[in-house]
């Protein structure tokens, strides 16, 4: 869903550490995470599931993968009203 989004943190060597995002930048997009023969695949994906955009890693180097979900739950104003039936 549009929100998604995969926060990336690899080791850079030298060069100290390095962040990434992947994000689900359209109406109907998600962010897939694969990992296969050593390697970490961020993908955004459509409905249909092609991929629109890829990230890869090596699987070492990759100190966090953070999954950031939209909230498929609007806040409800009942329950922060604060009232009760006592």
């Amino acid at each position: 869903m549009k929100g998604d989004r995969v926060e990336i943190v690899i080791d850079a060597g030298g060069e100290g550490v390095r962040t990434y995002e992947v994000a689900a930048t359209r109406a109907g997009r998600r962010v897939e995470i694969d990992t296969r023969r050593g390697v970490v695949e961020v993908s955004e994906v459509t409905r249909t599931g092609t991929p629109v955009r890829t990230a890869r890693f090596m699987a070492s180097r990759v100190l966090a993968l953070v999954e950031y979900p939209i909230s498929d739950e609007a806040p409800d104003a009942s329950e922060s009203s604060g009232s009760s039936a006592d």
